[in-house]
C-alpha cells in the first residue's frame, strides 16, 4: 500500500506543479515547466540505469548504489533472485557430481558419444577396458579407437536389444567384454561394456567338467556292464574269468564310490560358509595320518615323521585332515617301492608348516600351475593305476583357501615332489 502511496505522490507532483505555473504565468509556461521536470526525471532515470547496467558486470550486495526506494527494491529483488539461482545452480552442480561419481563407481563401462560417435564422456571402467584416457580421447571416433571389423558393422546398426561380445587381448589381459548401444537424447548414444571373462571361464569350467566327469564314469561302468553281460551269457563257464571279473567289478566300483565321495566333498567345500574353528591337535593328527600312510604302503615305503608335539592351531580337523591325508597318500602312490615319505610339521619363520617330501618321479615345471585344477593329471595312465580321483589336490586347494592358508609345490624331475600347506602364525593355539 506504501509503494502504491508514493507512486501517487510522484505522479500528483508534477501535475500541481504544473497547474500552479499555468495559473500565475499561464499555460505555456506551465507546460514548460512539465517538459523542464520531465526531462530532468528522465536524465535521472537514465543515470540510475547506467548505474544499474555497471553494477549487473559485478553484483554484490556490498556495491548496491544508494538510490531511490524503488531502486533500491530493484536490487534487492535481483539479489534475492540471483542467490535463489545460485542455489539451484550448486544444488544441480552437487546432483550432476553424484551421478557422475555414481556412473564412475559402476561395475560396467560407460562411454557417452555424440552424433558422430565422438567420445564425450567414459567412466573409470570405460577408461580399464579399452585404454582410454578421458582428457587425451575426448571427441575421438570411437571405431578410431576400437578397429575390429565385428564391432564397427555392430555400431553402424546398433541394437539395444542385442549385444556384442568383444574380445580386448589389451596389457597382457585377455578380457572377453559385452557391448551394447543404447540411443537416447538428440542422436547421441551410451555404449555399455560388462566384463563376461569370469562367465565365460564359468562355462567353460562347467563344460570341462561336464566332459571330465562323463570320461572318468565312463571307463568303470564299461568294464562292470561289459563283465556282467559276460557273466550273463556264461555264468560259470570260467572260474577264473569269474574271480578276475568281480576283482575289477569291485575295484572299478569302488573308483566311482570314491569319485563320487570327492565330488560331494568338492561341493560341500565350495558351497559351505567358512568352517568352525577347533583347537587341533596336530601331533595327534599327524601321527593318525602317518599311521594310515604306512598301511597304504604296505610296508613299500619308509614314512619318516617328524613333528612337535607342542604346536596347536584352530581350524576344522575334518577338513585338515582330509588335505593333509591327500598329500599324504598322493606321496605313497607315486613314490616307488623302497622310497622315503618325509613329513614334517614344524615352524618356519614363525609359522606353522606342514609338508610332504616324497622320492617319486617328480612333476614337470610346466604342469605345476596347474595341479590343483579338477582332474587333471600330469600322467593320465599312471593316474589310473594308482587309483587316484584327479580331485584330491583341488580339494586341498579349497581347504587351504578357507584356512587362510598357502599351499606350496616344489618338484624337480626324478628326484620327488614337496607339498607344503604354510598357515598363518594367528592360527596358533597358545599353550
Amino acid at each position: 500500500m506504501r509503494h502504491w502511496f508514493n507512486a501517487l505522490l510522484t505522479l500528483l507532483f508534477p501535475v500541481l506543479t504544473t497547474g500552479f505555473f499555468a495559473l500565475i504565468w499561464g499555460l505555456t509556461v506551465g507546460l514548460s515547466a512539465l517538459c523542464v521536470w520531465l526531462f530532468i526525471a528522465l536524465w535521472s532515470e537514465r543515470q540510475k540505469l547506467s548505474l544499474f547496467d555497471s553494477w549487473l558486470n559485478s553484483p554484490t550486495k556490498d556495491t548496491v548504489p544508494t538510490l531511490n526506494p524503488g531502486w533500491n527494491r530493484v536490487f534487492k529483488s535481483f539479489i534475492k533472485i540471483q542467490k535463489n539461482q545460485r542455489l539451484s545452480e550448486s544444488e544441480l552442480n552437487r546432483a550432476l557430481d553424484r551421478f557422475e561419481q555414481a556412473v564412475r563407481a559402476l561395475p560396467d563401462g560407460v562411454i557417452l558419444l555424440n552424433n558422430s560417435h565422438q567420445i564425450e564422456w567414459c567412466n573409470t571402467k570405460a577408461e580399464e577396458y579399452f585404454q582410454l584416457t578421458f582428457t587425451r580421447d575426448q571427441g575421438v571416433q570411437i571405431d578410431y579407437l576400437l578397429r575390429q571389423p565385428s564391432f564397427r558393422t555392430f555400431m553402424h546398426n546398433p541394437d539395444p536389444e542385442i549385444s556384442l561380445n568383444l574380445r580386448l587381448p589389451r596389457m597382457g589381459i585377455d578380457r572377453l567384454v559385452a557391448i551394447q548401444m543404447i540411443p537416447f537424447g538428440n542422436e547421441q548414444s551410451l555404449l555399455l561394456a560388462r566384463d563376461i571373462t569370469e562367465r565365460e571361464q564359468l562355462e567353460v569350467t562347467r563344460r570341462d567338467f561336464v566332459a571330465n566327469i562323463s570320461h572318468e564314469l565312463r571307463t568303470p561302468l564299461t568294464v562292470i556292464q561289459g563283465f556282467l553281460e559276460t557273466f550273463e551269457d556264461n555264468p560259470a563257464d570260467d572260474p577264473e574269468l569269474l574271480t578276475r571279473g568281480v576283482k575289477l567289478m569291485s575295484d572299478q566300483s569302488h573308483r566311482m564310490n570314491r569319485l563320487i565321495t570327492d565330488l560331494l566333498a568338492l561341493s560341500r567345500l565350495e558351497t559351505s560358509e567358512s568352517p568352525e574353528e577347533e583347537v587341533i591337535n596336530m601331533f595327534r593328527l599327524i601321527q593318525s595320518i602317518s599311521a594310515e600312510a604306512k598301511a597304504l604302503s604296505t610296508k613299500n615305503h619308509i614314512v619318516d615323521v617328524q613333528a612337535a608335539n607342542d604346536l596347536n592351531i584352530l581350524g576344522s580337523e575334518e577338513e585338515i585332515r582330509s588335505a593333509l591325508s591327500n598329500l599324504v597318500s598322493n606321496a605313497v602312490r607315486y613314490s616307488p617301492n623302497g622310497g622315503t615319505i618325509s613329513i614334517k610339521w614344524t615352524l618356519v619363520d614363525n609359522e606353522p608348516v606342514f609338508s610332504c617330501q616324497d622320492q617319486g618321479v617328480g612333476i614337470p615345471p610346466e604342469h605345476l600351475s596347474r595341479l590343483t585344477e579338477r582332474f587333471y593329471r600330469v600322467d593320465k595312465s599312471r593316474s589310473q593305476e594308482t587309483g587316484g580321483t584327479g580331485l584330491g589336490l583341488a580339494i586341498v586347494k579349497h581347504i587351504v583357501n578357507r584356512h587362510n592358508a598357502k599351499l606350496k609345490i616344489t618338484s624337480e624331475p626324478n628326484k620327488g615332489s614337496q607339498f607344503s600347506i604354510q598357515f598363518s602364525k594367528d592360527a596358533i593355539v597358545s599353550q
